[in-house]
């Protein structure tokens, strides 16, 4: 009994082994591709910089690539990799990027290196029931400005979220509400 348990474990651990071999290349040039085709999507076909970082999320690791503008204008977001709950936390890949919602849209906004969710009195509305997630995402975008500004030496004046919203805070209270109704 102990014989054939060793031989399949032995089979099965080469047949693995073989597998990992082969498809290395291939894994790693679908990262490349995936790395370059997010260069791409967070510049939004302007100049800018993108940067790569990783954060721990509510359920691992979240890779996050930021495109900054040379001011530091968030011209675009990817989420390379999440461990995050389907259907919760994995709507960072779209959720701040919607313009028609400015109080959760960072796409547009001068980079503080100060974004927080609106429940930790930041002015960035969370995903619905995946604050952690949000956090995390937040805490990405904010250690991304810090490389951007860290390998470029840009200063910049530290401008109020809100100043950058496009819509009067008024107006987003009026749309809040007529969303709980």
């Amino acid at each position: 009994m102990a014989l054939s348990l060793t031989s399949i474990a032995l089979v099965a651990a080469v047949a693995l082994g073989c597998v990992y071999l082969f498809t290395t290349e291939q894994i790693e040039q679908q990262k490349q591709a995936t790395q370059n085709a997010a260069r791409v999507a967070v510049l939004n076909g302007q100049e800018g910089t993108p940067v790569e970082v990783a954060v721990d999320g509510f359920g691992g690791t979240m890779r996050v690539m930021v495109g900054f503008a040379p001011d530091g204008t968030i011209l675009g977001y990817e989420v390379l990799e999440h461990s995050e709950t389907p259907g919760l936390g994995d709507k960072a890949g779209s959720w701040f990027k919607n313009a028609d919602k400015p109080a959760q849209c960072i796409v547009g906004r001068q980079a503080t290196g100060q974004f927080t969710v609106s429940k930790d009195g930041g002015d960035v509305d969370a995903i619905t029931a995946a604050t952690i997630s949000s956090r995390a995402f937040l805490k990405a975008v904010n250690e991304a400005y810090a490389q951007f500004q860290q390998e470029n030496g840009v200063q910049v004046e530290a401008a109020s979220c809100a100043s950058q919203m496009t819509q009067p805070k008024s107006e987003i209270v009026e749309e809040k509400e007529a969303n709980n109704e």
